[in-house]
């Protein structure tokens, strides 16, 4: 990034930062530098540093995490917004809608997944399922989460990945409460996930992740 030189800093830093997450450098679940690099960067202080993050997080781009840091939620302030949208919505609605969007996202990337979808599929899965047996909750939901945006990414379909995206704070808030009952129940199932995309099987991958939200209680 280069240093801001002229007047209106706040606004400056802050389209700076947001150019870093619409360009995907920082992505999506990862953590932005701390404030001393952010400072260092944009050659500002701390206050105009903090001041034009807040403003992410207000946006819904960004979300600061207690003792753990600040992270990239959306890569678009229309992301952002329907996330902050969607916040209050009930757990059950949440996964109604996720199993609506994953079933078709799940047949898709069974039509269009490249080899590099397949590889990036088979190292969530192998993250997913060695975050629940050795780290805390928190952690493993998130990544538990990123296996199914991973799912929605290999279906190529931009507008779906955009939307699912602003749901991730939602849908992780709904796999906290999930998890608190059910913990890993689903290793066999999110694998059957897999390898029916890996096998270019529509229907397969389409029953597979409805086999999925049974469990959960999202079909009725």
């Amino acid at each position: 990034m280069q240093q801001v030189q002229r007047s209106s800093l706040i606004s400056q830093v802050t389209a700076q930062l947001r150019e870093e997450i619409v360009a995907k450098r920082w992505p999506i679940g990862t953590r932005i530098p701390a404030e001393p690099e952010l400072c260092e960067l944009t050659g500002t202080g701390r206050n105009t540093v903090r001041e034009a993050v807040q403003a992410l997080v207000h946006a819904g781009m960004l979300e600061r995490r207690q003792g753990s840091g600040t992270y990239v939620m959306t890569v678009s302030d229309l992301g952002g917004a329907l996330g902050k949208y969607f916040a209050d919505a009930q757990d059950r609605d949440v996964t109604e809608l996720r199993r609506t969007l994953e079933v078709t996202a799940a047949m898709l990337a069974a039509e269009r997944a490249d080899g590099d979808d397949i590889s990036a599929l088979r190292e969530a899965l192998a993250a997913r399922n060695l975050a629940w047996t050795t780290s805390s909750r928190d952690d493993a939901i998130a990544i538990d989460a990123q296996f199914h945006r991973a799912i929605v990414a290999a279906s190529h379909n931009a507008i779906y990945l955009e939307f699912y995206d602003s749901l991730l704070p939602v849908i992780r808030r709904a796999m906290h409460h999930h998890a608190a009952e059910h913990e890993n129940d689903y290793v066999d199932e999110h694998a059957a996930l897999v390898e029916a995309v890996a096998a270019g099987d529509p229907l397969r991958a389409g029953e597979a992740a409805r086999v999925f939200f049974r469990e959960l209680g999202a079909d009725h």
